[in-house]
């Protein structure tokens, strides 16, 4: 059974930064695109960032050129550094695992939560004015 834990989260001001770190229990980390999400109250959940197994990755426009997502394979760890902070960024951030391994013969999309099967409790961060 996979689990994944997130830490990083709290209060920081407008501009200010955060990392947020996922770690995940399982032998076959390495296999599979790790991606991060978040849930604003009264909104849906929207993708953020996620990164394959070979290393691409992808951003949601709100996010590209402020946030970065990189993993450690050999400490099971997925982070997310996130500079330049504004209050919209205000949300639960959610760490999950895709459904299938990056190996698979068919293409699924990184950017949907419907494609991940394993999630964190989720970390909260707050950017005030």
């Amino acid at each position: 059974q996979v689990q994944l834990v997130e830490s990083g989260g709290g209060l920081v001001q407008a501009g200010g930064s955060l990392r947020l770190s996922c770690a995940a229990s399982g032998r076959t980390f390495s296999s599979y695109t790790m991606g991060w999400f978040r849930q604003a109250p009264g909104k849906e959940r929207e993708f953020v960032a996620a990164i394959e197994n070979s290393g691409t990755t992808y951003y949601a426009e709100s996010v590209k050129g402020r946030f970065t997502i990189s993993r450690d394979n050999a400490k099971n760890t997925v982070y997310l550094q996130m500079n330049r902070l504004k209050p919209e960024d205000t949300a639960v951030y959610y760490c999950a695992r895709k459904r299938v391994p990056d190996s698979s013969m068919y293409y699924y999309s990184p950017l949907t939560p419907q494609e991940y099967n394993y999630w964190g409790q989720g970390t909260q961060v707050t950017v005030s004015t």
